[in-house]
């Protein structure tokens, strides 16, 4: 039992005189180092004396004219070596490198494996912390389709997160694993220049539509017709106004106009029984559903126990789903289906539904 005990006390003890050991080195370092050897030097020579470092700190290719086109995926559907039991020909494995297109020279690696249930599963994506440590430690001892044999085969991960995802490894930031650059200013030093590197890699896969406009919808036609003189002159407006769509003076003129909270009103005028429908598209960044949700929610009136009782239902428009509902008595929360801030515009049928549903009293 004696003996026992002594081990974990003797490896904190040598923990310690680690930790103690590179606090006195680098605090001498401070005051005895020269400009041929400064302190990051004499400090990376101790941790390697630790064995706590690699050889070759970083992927640092010279004079590399491969010509990767930044913005573009370079991609090879690669087989690995060695017998894994079982063949791999099914699966969707792809690797290779995107040029990044605010660095210098760098490229970025990864591998990609389809799932093996379904096409439709999520993508993961898989980052390895360090940092410096390439994602391939993950792919081959943790969680991907893979594990390395003592003979260097493959077996396949009975547990590999391909079986429920789409799954990504990236060796990141440039220099981890396969990534490398041949330009010293693309190595990163902290979580913003790794973060903007991955948010590029990441645009690739960006299949959203383009922002058109200042405020992402498309105006510009309003505008050109209503600035028309003989549609001014009909209309009966002065020649020398021009329409804009919004006005920043007027913007700017009530900025100081603090909101105000009108779950204080709203409740008297549902204990009169003044019906009150609150909608929002499911992908309205300004207006965002589920912030309406939590104050219709939490407002507080006679009904608020039993309308957070009440059933989602499906919101059905000529027998498709467009949305969901939660109603009782005169308040109704709906949730719009594939629409942002402007629900008419974006799902103009299903809109229509909810107003000639809702007047009707048939929103329920």
């Amino acid at each position: 039992m004696q003996t026992m005990a002594s081990s974990p006390l003797l490896s904190l003890s040598l923990v310690l005189f680690f930790f103690m050991s590179l606090s006195f080195f680098f605090a001498n370092s401070r005051f005895t180092h020269d400009g041929a050897n400064p302190p990051q030097s004499h400090a990376e020579k101790q941790i390697r004396s630790f064995n706590l470092f690699p050889k070759k700190p970083i992927n640092i290719v010279k004079d590399d004219h491969a010509g990767v086109i930044p913005g573009k995926i370079v991609e090879k559907k690669f087989s690995f070596f060695g017998d894994t039991g079982t063949s791999i020909e099914d699966l969707g494995h792809h690797a290779g490198y995107y040029a990044l297109p605010h660095s210098k020279a760098a490229r970025m690696f990864y591998f990609f494996f389809e799932s093996r249930k379904s096409k439709n599963d999520p993508v993961v994506i898989w980052l390895t912390g360090g940092p410096g440590c390439g994602s391939e430690l993950a792919l081959f001892y943790e969680n991907g389709p893979f594990h390395i044999a003592n003979n260097l085969s493959l077996t396949w991960n009975d547990y590999g997160w391909d079986q429920a995802s789409n799954i990504l490894f990236i060796d990141q930031p440039t220099g981890t694993g396969f990534s490398y650059t041949s330009d010293d200013s693309d190595f990163r030093y902290d979580e913003a220049g790794v973060s903007n590197d991955l948010y590029d890699f990441l645009q690739y896969y960006d299949i959203r539509k383009k922002c058109v406009g200042a405020l992402c919808y498309d105006f510009r036609n309003v505008e050109k017709l209503l600035n028309l003189e003989k549609v001014k002159s009909a209309l009966g407006v002065k020649k020398d106004l021009e329409f804009v769509s919004c006005s920043t003076t007027v913007y700017f003129n009530m900025v100081g106009d603090w909101m105000r909270n009108l779950e204080v009103g709203i409740p008297s005028l549902l204990e009169n029984g003044i019906k009150m429908l609150v909608y929002a598209g499911d992908k309205d960044l300004i207006c965002n559903w589920l912030g309406n949700s939590r104050w219709v929610h939490a407002m507080e009136w006679s009904g608020q126990k039993a309308f957070a009782a009440s059933p989602t239902v499906k919101f059905v428009v000529d027998g498709v789903e467009a949305g969901s509902l939660n109603s009782y008595g005169p308040l109704s929360f709906l949730k719009v289906h594939d629409a942002g801030h402007m629900v008419p515009m974006d799902q103009p049928k299903a809109a229509l539904k909810m107003l000639k549903s809702w007047m009707g009293g048939k929103l329920t």
